[in-house]
């Protein structure tokens, strides 16, 4: 009964970071963060690919449940998010403003221990915005969008390709900005979820690019994972400092969001704002730390 439980736990907990990977907004190690089992996949990770025998077994067999859960997550997500994200791009920018600023109070709560009295750290929450404000502004494909069909591939599109999903997973496994955030900033976002949506039904050009993603991802997760391990032991309150300003900075880029679609639209605005999605995301939120909390009892 109790490996059932287990089994069923880690389905939900994956199937909830894929839906957070696959939207602009809070990545899938926020997810991991409010539910309680971040450390947990990071050392997983990180041991799957560094550790001893044991080590690598153990970690196999906590990622295998957890990505279940994820791959059931993802699809669901790819073959609808793919129909509503551009006509309806204000409304799901305002449900994902929702699932940061709601977010981030928890954040701050969980670590609470680690972030008082060294607000000096402040600096690497401004530093954190700096960043995530750079890309936005400095992103070369903002208002025009990538073309990955492989009719139109070439060496600069499938380097940056590689290069985007390198740094895009490493923000997924930070509990900070998601990684479909930083996909939306490098105009990514929709023409990667198209391309998955595409093989689903079995349209194969896209395959090729794809598998440039996925080798993006997985150089991505050997350089990165280790650094985010190591920073998050030795130098927890600068780090936990920056993921916090890394998801203040992403506003920024969801609301400028409408603006790298294919066909761009206007930045987000008050009048484009919608309180309703934002409620509902705001009650997302609130909900998987219920979850966590109802969990950790049972």
């Amino acid at each position: 009964m109790k490996t059932i439980k287990v089994w069923i736990m880690n389905f939900i907990n994956g199937f909830c970071m894929a839906l957070a990977d696959s939207v602009p907004g809070v990545s899938g190690g926020t997810i991991a963060f409010l539910l309680g089992f971040y450390d947990k996949f990071i050392g997983s990770l990180d041991s799957l690919f560094r550790g001893n025998i044991s080590e690598k077994k153990d970690a196999l067999k906590f990622l295998i449940k957890l990505g279940i859960g994820w791959a059931c997550g993802f699809v669901l997500a790819a073959l609808i998010l793919g129909n509503i994200f551009e006509a309806k791009i204000y409304q799901i920018s305002s449900l994902f403003i929702g699932f940061i600023l709601f977010a981030i109070p928890i954040v701050i709560k969980e670590e609470k221990d680690v972030l008082k009295g060294k607000y000096i750290n402040i600096i690497f929450t401004l530093i954190g915005i700096a960043l995530v404000v750079a890309i936005t502004l400095l992103n070369p494909a903002n208002g025009t969008g990538i073309d990955i069909h492989i009719d139109s591939l070439n060496i600069g599109i499938i380097i940056y390709v590689f290069f985007a999903a390198m740094i895009a997973i490493s923000a997924m496994v930070l509990p900070g900005i998601s990684g479909s955030t930083l996909l939306l900033i490098f105009g990514l976002y929709i023409p990667v979820m198209s391309a998955i949506k595409e093989v689903l039904h079995l349209n194969l050009s896209y395959v090729p690019i794809l598998i440039v993603f996925g080798l993006g991802i997985i150089v991505g997760i050997l350089l990165f994972v280790r650094l985010i391990k190591k920073a998050l032991e030795k130098y927890r309150a600068q780090t936990i400092y920056t993921i916090i300003g890394m998801m203040i900075g992403s506003l920024y880029s969801i609301i400028q969001g409408p603006t790298t679609l294919k066909i761009p639209q206007e930045a987000m605005s008050i009048s484009t704002f919608s309180i309703i999605f934002f409620i509902i995301g705001g009650i997302v939120i609130l909900g998987l730390q219920s979850f966590k909390t109802f969990s950790n009892k049972n």
